[in-house]
C-alpha cells in the first residue's frame, strides 16, 4: 500500500531583482524546451507552418529505425537531379545508408532523401506514410508529411513544438546524434561541410538541421548542452535564425538550473519489518534530470510505504516521487528498493 511518507521543498538561488527578459527574436514561430519536453520559451509554437529541410530529421529517424547503416543503396535515376540542395548523386552509383544519411544531414541532399525513402519503403508515398506513423507515435499532433525532403507541397507542415518533440527523439538515437554533430565528412571522394553553423559558433551546440525554401523561409532545429543541461530550440520562418538560437540558448542557460535525482543523492529510508536490517532504502529507478528557472522552487512529494515487509528484491517497485514546479506537476519519478531485503529467519 502506497501512502505519503515525506514531502520537501527545495529552494533555488534567486535571480537579481530584475530578471533578464527573454530576447526579441525574428521567427514567426519558435520554441525552446528542456530534455524532458518542458517548454522554457515559446512564440506561437503550435502554428502549423512548412518546415523545409528540417523535415529530414524525420526522414533520418525513420531510416535509422528501418534500415541497416551498412546496407548498400544503388541510386535510381528518379532520385537524381532533384531541385534544391544536393549530394550530386548519379544514377547507378552505390552508397551505404550511413553515407546517404551523412549527405542528408550535412549538406541537406534532396537526392539523398529520395534515395533513402525508396530504399526504405519502395516509393515516396509509402515512406511518407511511415513518417506520419512515427509522427503520431511521438505525439506530433499538428504535423503531416508528404515527402522526405521538405520541398514545398500543400499539406506538408508541422509546428515548432512538434519539431522539438521530433528532435528530442532523434537525438536520443546515438547514430543520428553522431552524424548530426559532424562538421565535415568525406563521402564518395567528396568533402561534405555541415550547413549547421551553430556547431562552430554556438557554445555547446551538439546537433541540428537547417532548412530553407522561399515559402517556408529559414527554418532551424538545434540542440545544445552546457554543464550537462540539454535544451532543444526550433525556429520557423526566421530570417535571423543563427543569432536567435544563440540568444535563446544564452538566455535560457543563464537562468536555469539542473536538478538531478539519482541513487547517490536521492535516498529515502523506510522501516523494514521481518528483515535482517531495521531499514531499507528507496532510490530512483534511473537517473532523472530536470531543468528549472533559478528563481523558481522545486517541490518534491515522496509517495512511499510507511514500512515494508521482507523479503523485498533489489530493483522492485517501492513507490514514486512527484515533482512540482510551484503547483504544477512536471515529473513522476519511479522509485525502487536499492538492495535485496531477505527475511530474518
Amino acid at each position: 500500500m502506497i501512502s505519503l511518507l515525506a514531502a520537501c521543498l527545495l529552494l533555488t538561488p534567486a535571480l537579481p531583482d530584475v530578471p533578464r527578459p527573454a530576447p526579441e527574436i525574428s521567427a514567426v514561430s519558435a520554441v525552446l524546451t528542456d530534455a524532458n519536453g518542458r517548454v522554457v520559451y515559446e512564440k506561437d509554437a503550435h502554428r502549423m507552418l512548412p518546415t523545409a529541410s528540417t523535415t529530414k530529421i524525420m526522414t533520418a529517424l525513420v531510416v535509422l529505425e528501418n534500415c541497416d547503416l551498412s546496407e548498400r543503396v544503388e541510386i535510381p535515376a528518379s532520385c537524381c537531379g532533384i531541385e534544391g540542395s544536393s549530394m550530386l548523386l548519379r544514377p547507378g552509383e552505390s552508397y551505404t545508408v550511413r553515407e546517404l544519411l551523412t549527405g542528408l544531414l550535412l549538406v541537406s541532399g534532396n537526392d539523398a532523401a529520395a534515395a533513402l525513402a525508396c530504399c526504405c519503403a519502395g516509393d515516396i508515398a509509402s515512406f511518407s506514410a511511415l513518417m506520419n506513423a512515427k509522427a503520431k507515435a511521438l505525439g506530433m499532433a499538428d504535423t503531416h508529411f508528404l515527402n522526405p525532403h521538405g520541398l514545398n507541397e500543400a499539406g506538408h507542415y508541422s509546428t515548432a513544438y512538434d519539431m522539438a518533440l521530433l528532435m528530442r527523439a532523434a537525438m536520443d538515437d546515438g547514430r543520428f546524434a553522431e552524424i548530426s554533430a559532424l562538421e565535415r565528412a568525406e563521402v564518395g571522394g567528396r568533402v561534405l561541410l555541415n550547413h549547421n553553423k551553430l556547431l562552430t559558433r554556438c557554445e555547446g551546440c551538439i546537433g541540428g538541421k537547417t532548412g530553407y525554401t522561399q515559402v517556408a523561409g529559414r527554418c532551424l532545429v538545434s540542440c545544445a548542452e552546457r554543464s550537462h543541461c540539454r535544451l532543444y530550440c526550433v525556429t520557423l520562418n526566421d530570417p535571423d535564425d543563427w543569432d536567435d538560437h544563440e540568444a535563446l540558448y544564452d538566455w535560457a542557460f543563464s537562468r536555469c538550473e539542473e536538478y538531478v535525482f539519482d541513487a547517490g543523492s536521492c535516498r529515502y529510508q523506510i522501516p523494514l519489518l521481518s528483515g535482517l536490517e531495521e531499514n531499507t532504502v528507496a532510490v530512483p529507478a534511473k537517473d532523472e534530470k530536470l531543468l528549472l528557472p533559478r528563481n523558481g522552487a522545486l517541490r518534491v512529494r515522496a509517495e512511499l510505504p510507511f514500512y515494508v515487509f521482507a523479503p523485498a528484491a533489489r530493483g522492485s517497485p517501492a513507490g514514486r516521487l512527484r515533482v512540482y514546479d510551484g503547483e504544477r506537476l512536471i515529473a513522476v519519478i519511479p522509485m525502487v528498493y536499492a538492495e535485496d531485503c531477505p527475511l530474518n529467519w
